[in-house]
């Protein structure tokens, strides 16, 4: 403790030895309470670093976006609120997408014939047409009413899946595994990039890849067929995919979810691209849409459709709960697609083709871990 000063003068004997008393009782009850002011925060900062060390070892465990967390928010009404009722599989999934990304082009690489990317994010759709689903929404092109619909999707999946079992639970593929992306880092395109490739590394396969890695971490276990169904020739692409499934189910009856993996093509009259991108977590990603068929009657045979459709629905509530405004309206339509060979069957669509690879690959992750999410009893 540093040294205090002495009073100025003593001129009065009587006074000085009073003075001296109350200067040592002062300085001895400032010394005292600042060394018991020191011992409590040297007993009690350990707490609520522990506490902040486990609050941060949990968030990163959880890897939710950084500016979903809100201080002293309602319960349950937040994206953190939502994460704390993930299932424990997908809360701890730890696996880094770095793993997975490629190196881009720059500007450099830029032909003076280059294409042009537009971003967009498309939002949610309100109307007649749009049926709510949780934050999302599913876009009805059928003649099934909205309350039907809205009614149809509050039904429990119509399928369980059994969490760390031996036996293959779901089916990644892809009907159009040739598919690729952009490889450039700007908002250009060299002509035939993000068009088609039998490379798997950079084609559908490199996204499924990232789907089936992230459910078989989170405990669901899951097979990627890499068949190019659509090579040498685009024609019979569904045909040639339904065969792949039938053999996949007939060997492993155990599936009970089949995803046909795929990219969207949305372009502008003079042939600029567009990209469907948000943000999660500070990165870019692709948007995503699932697509589900229905049965029309006639020339689409869907008897499972309303099953089908649980499966969409509780999909889509998980993506857009955990990551909002990471996917667009499901679109519900008179499509086919082999959408009949399971009741789990669906489309999704990982961005488009004006979108960069490591944007699809990001998105792959965020979808799967949606998806585990759902299937897991977390949506």
């Amino acid at each position: 403790m540093r040294s205090k000063a002495l009073p100025p003068a003593r001129a009065q004997g009587h006074i000085v030895p009073f003075l001296e008393a109350a200067a040592l009782f002062a300085a001895l009850c400032i010394f005292a309470r600042t060394a018991a002011l020191m011992l409590a925060a040297a007993i009690t900062a350990p707490l609520p670093m522990a506490e902040t060390l486990f609050w941060l070892g949990r968030q990163s465990a959880q890897e939710q976006p950084a500016s979903s967390v809100q201080v002293e928010a309602a319960p349950d009404s937040t994206p953190e609120a939502a994460a704390s009722s993930l299932p424990q599989a997908v809360q701890a999934l730890t696996g880094n997408i770095e793993d997975y990304l490629v190196p881009l082009l720059g500007e450099e690489a830029r032909p003076a014939d280059a294409g042009t990317v537009i971003e967009k994010n498309y939002p949610q759709g309100s109307g007649e047409k749009y049926i709510p689903c949780g934050v999302g929404s599913i876009k009805n092109n059928t003649r099934q009413t909205a309350a039907d619909i809205a009614a149809e999707i509050e039904n429990p999946l119509p399928f369980a899946i059994e969490p760390n079992s031996p036996d293959p639970q779901v089916l990644v593929m892809h009907t159009h595994a040739t598919e690729d992306y952009r490889l450039s880092a700007g908002l250009w395109f060299a002509p035939g990039d993000g068009a088609r490739s039998t490379d798997c590394s950079v084609n559908m396969c490199a996204v499924g890849r990232v789907v089936a890695d992230t459910l078989n971490a989170a405990g669901i276990n899951t097979l990627h067929d890499e068949t190019l169904n659509d090579y040498p020739s685009y024609t019979g692409s569904y045909a040639n995919s339904r065969a792949v499934v039938q053999q996949y189910l007939a060997r492993y009856p155990s599936i009970k979810v089949v995803l046909d993996v795929h990219r969207d093509a949305i372009e502008t009259e003079s042939g600029s691209r567009y990209a469907p991108v948000c943000t999660v977590d500070g990165r870019q990603a692709a948007q995503v849409m699932i697509i589900c068929g229905c049965d029309n009657g006639t020339t689409v045979q869907l008897p499972g459709w309303r099953q089908n459709l649980r499966f969409a629905a509780a999909w889509e509530r998980s993506m857009e709960g955990m990551y909002p405004g990471f996917t667009r309206p499901v679109l519900f339509s008179y499509r086919f697609y082999n959408q009949d060979l399971t009741t789990g069957s669906l489309l999704i669509e990982i961005g488009g083709h004006g979108n960069n690879l490591n944007e699809a690959l990001y998105a792959g992750q965020l979808a799967a871990k949606g998806l585990a999410a759902a299937l897991l009893g977390g949506a």
